[in-house]
């Protein structure tokens, strides 16, 4: 009977500390003054001192921490030129994809500036900036649905923007056009080129691209695996790619998230191509009882107030958002903690942030993991797989 009422007290203790962190997000989101009244950008961001001795560098796409004054090279501009190093019949070829309408050569699908379409059904009509990009830029434009593809649903090296509230999403672009958000690793380059199409877009296409990515359903397609061990992977633009099936290599803390099908996924750009997020064991566990209870634990019948805040608190109780505060359920893990750490260290600020600062003040690298673990597993139900520490 102790233990229920106890329990039952730990839940109330974690609804109120919930109402009173969604109020603080909302006053924050009032006091940053959202997308139409955020400040001018002065051009130079501020220099903040991250620490990368706590960077879950998996997270990123790297294997080592940033030697001093390392910084991202621009990304290439998107371009339809053949590749000398590639069978020019080869690039040129018209390829399908089952269940696609559409025929396009690899020269069509690596050209950032005219976005292709596999399944035009999936989405609304992609408009100018979806499509091509920001409509002032000479040189480097890029529709949004390259990097993010035409369904919104993104990779891990990128975001998931499909079902993002548009205030939110158009909150975002403000941020990264302002010098408000940042990488707090500065080797990361599609961070630059985001800022560099923030600053590009006009405010009719930022509500252009809000609206229409607002509009489409949320699809997730990262089929969670608690493990011990991982496959052995390369790197490829910040994106682990499995070099073999058998999973021989400890896990070691990290998420290490790859396609399920590389060909589909990098050669083909499909935007139904799934990935596999292997986590640790035991994160989900973890996850959930800081998703749901903040870490709070009962010690000798007395509630111990955990190290955050329930993140059910403001994303809501299926972690699907509640009005302008974005959904989380069922996105990539990588990409979570990421903005875990980013918000964190200080490189990514903005309206709302100030109390996400607050909440993730306490997190290690590993409850960061624990998480992005939990939160990626919860759309849809019961997507998990725990398979101990076999292959």
């Amino acid at each position: 009977m102790q233990r229920t009422v106890s329990l039952v007290g730990l839940c109330v203790v974690s609804f109120v500390a919930g109402g009173i962190a969604t109020r603080l997000y909302d006053r924050g989101a009032l006091v940053g003054g959202g997308g139409a009244t955020a400040a001018p950008s002065t051009g130079a961001a501020s220099v903040v001192a991250v620490d990368f001795t706590r960077q879950p560098l998996w997270a990123y796409g790297f294997l080592e921490a940033p030697k001093p004054g390392e910084k991202a090279q621009p990304q290439a501009a998107p371009s339809r030129n053949l590749r000398p190093n590639e069978d020019p019949a080869e690039q040129t070829r018209p390829r399908q994809l089952p269940g696609s309408p559409g025929s396009f050569s690899l020269v069509d699908i690596r050209d950032g500036g005219n976005v292709i379409d596999w399944y035009p059904g999936d989405h609304p009509a992609m408009p100018d900036i979806i499509k091509h990009g920001p409509a002032k830029m000479s040189e480097g434009r890029r529709g949004c649905g390259f990097c993010h593809l035409p369904n919104g649903l993104g990779r891990p090296e990128n975001a998931s923007v499909a079902a993002l509230p548009p205030a939110y999403f158009a909150q975002q672009l403000h941020d990264f056009r302002n010098g408000l958000r940042r990488s707090a690793d500065p080797r990361k380059p599609n961070t630059n080129t985001m800022i560099d199409l923030a600053r590009a877009m006009t405010e009719e296409e930022i509500a252009e691209a809000a609206k229409y990515f607002g509009a489409i359903q949320w699809s997730p397609r990262v089929k969670v695996i608690e493990t011990s061990l991982v496959p052995k992977t390369r790197i490829v633009g910040n994106l682990f790619l499995a070099t073999e099936e058998a999973r021989t290599e400890p896990i070691n803390g990290r998420i290490i998230e790859v396609p399920e099908d590389e060909e589909r996924s990098e050669t083909h750009r499909d935007p139904h191509a799934g990935f596999i997020a292997f986590v640790p064991e035991g994160s989900l566990a973890r996850g959930k009882h800081l998703v749901t209870l903040g870490g709070a634990q009962i010690v000798n019948g007395e509630i111990v107030q955990g190290k955050t805040t329930p993140c059910t608190a403001c994303h809501g109780p299926d972690l699907m958002g509640v009005g302008d505060v974005p959904p989380i359920a069922g996105r990539s893990p990588s990409y979570i903690v990421r903005q875990l750490f980013d918000i964190q260290q200080g490189t990514r600020t903005g309206a709302g942030t100030d109390l996400m600062k607050i909440i993730v003040a306490k997190l290690d690298p590993d409850d960061m993991a624990a998480i992005a673990a939990y939160v990626a597993s919860k759309f849809p139900p019961d997507p998990v797989e725990s398979t101990g520490s076999t292959q």
